[in-house]
């Protein structure tokens, strides 16, 4: 086709109902979107709107022939009811993202057509049923696309808004897709399958050089969105290897099993890594098994912790609590674990089992309700046998207001570069303060 198509798409990016989660007044630039977005625009006018920054979606949906809305389990209601509003208004409702996938039926019964997974790998068919109007309730590859064929997102589309300025510094990155290990309460190996596929080093270079064009300086941040960007250590090291020469700074989700390696967090040091999230998910033996989570092995963490520290890399612990194995020692022993070995940023969540993972199937009959707008990892979705809802509530406070009280901080950031990191826990001193068993109910 030469040239644009006259038909317009509005891309929506709802915002969650959820009011557990710390506002740190900034929202992280919406990759998914932005590469849905720099895709459709070479045979389409684009138009995008961020609820999350306060952007309002227009109840005359006119101007738009397509509405595609991405949608996460907690924001799901919000995502049908803005898809439901513009297919009674005639227009093309597309639904994608985590939950459509993952939920396929009931969102379905929302949209004219649903994504299911990434939407690159359908776009020649999806684009061409737009163009002609003929639109078929799904679209699913058969194969994923290579990750080199993937164009560098323009974020000029999220930056158009007049409230672009509440977006994080941190600019979102991909090297990878995928994760094969397959926990259970995950809900990656859905989307991508058991693949894992990755870009050229090159092209992830040259991405970075060109948003250090793009600002003006040497030093800018990045995140790596990848669900396990150290599964290939070949590929990791050699890419880190070649970052060192730029003289960013970024950071990223890492598989506990290889960061055990020494040499790997000194690559990452001199890399420019300034803090990598690691999700120690338990203590409990047992409960990680359970998990299939084989990746972790206790008698690592110790040394994965101090491997970091050593090279001055902060560390995001994510923690999970709800396991039928937990009991009231749990939390004592997590929190040990926590001080004695400094972790920098602990995240606490409670287990939530997603739709369509094995977990969410396994747990179905004992779940207290399936109101999305509470499947945020922050609401008490079941009783674990080994604690009752009362105590374990009581505890799953009393740890989270113990590990961000002001001494407990001074004593796990003392001598630690006064950064992010640090803002990060006296937000979290004030938000934790707050906090009553009720609230997570």
């Amino acid at each position: 086709m030469n040239g644009k198509s006259r038909k317009k798409w509005l891309l929506v990016q709802p915002v969650s109902n959820t009011s557990m989660m710390v506002d740190s007044g900034s929202v992280s630039m919406p990759l998914n979107l932005m590469m849905v977005a720099t895709l459709a625009s070479e045979l389409f006018e684009v138009d995008f709107i961020d609820e999350r920054l306060g952007d309002r979606i227009p109840e005359d949906f006119s101007g738009y022939d397509v509405v595609a809305v991405t949608s996460r389990t907690l924001n799901a209601k919000k995502a049908f009811r803005i898809a439901e509003a513009a297919k009674k208004q005639g227009k093309i409702a597309l639904l994608g993202g985590v939950h459509p996938t993952m939920s396929l039926d009931e969102a379905q019964a929302h949209a004219t057509s649903v994504v299911y997974g990434e939407i690159e790998s359908v776009w020649p068919e999806l684009s061409q049923d737009v163009i002609d109007g003929a639109m078929k309730p799904l679209y699913r590859a058969e194969a994923l696309k290579p990750m080199n064929a993937m164009l560098r997102p323009d974020f000029s589309f999220a930056l158009r808004s007049r409230n672009s300025r509440k977006y994080s510094s941190r600019i979102p990155v991909l090297a990878t897709k995928g994760c094969p290990v397959g926990c259970d309460f995950c809900t990656t190996p859905t989307i991508y399958g058991k693949n894992y596929r990755y870009r050229d080093i090159d092209l992830v270079l040259d991405e970075m050089r060109y948003h250090q064009q793009r600002l003006g300086k040497e030093a800018v941040n990045f995140s790596f969105m990848d669900d396990n960007i150290s599964f290939r250590p070949k590929y990791f090291k050699e890419l880190l290897g070649q970052m060192g020469w730029l003289n960013i700074r970024w950071n990223a989700n890492i598989s506990m099993n290889f960061l055990h390696d020494p040499e790997v967090a000194e690559l990452a040091a001199w890399s420019g890594c300034e803090l990598m999230s690691i999700g120690f998910e338990s203590l409990n033996p047992e409960t990680l098994k359970s998990m299939h989570k084989g990746s972790n092995r206790l008698d690592n963490y110790a040394s994965v912790v101090k491997n970091l520290h050593d090279q001055k890399i902060a560390i995001q612990g994510y923690f999970m609590f709800g396991f039928d194995n937990d009991s009231e020692e749990s939390f004592q022993m997590t929190y040990d674990f926590i001080m004695e070995n400094r972790i920098d940023f602990p995240v606490f969540s409670l287990v939530t089992p997603f739709p369509g993972t094995p977990y969410f199937n396994e747990m179905k009959p004992r779940l207290r309700h399936f109101d999305w707008d509470k499947f945020d990892t922050y609401h008490y979705m079941f009783e674990p046998k080994g604690i009752g809802t009362e105590k374990f509530l009581e505890n799953f406070v009393k740890i989270q207001k113990e590990v961000y009280g002001g001494r407990a901080i001074m004593r796990r950031m003392k001598g630690k570069p006064l950064n992010w990191v640090w803002l990060a826990n006296l937000q979290m001193n004030r938000f934790t303060r707050a906090l009553k068993p009720a609230m997570y109910l």
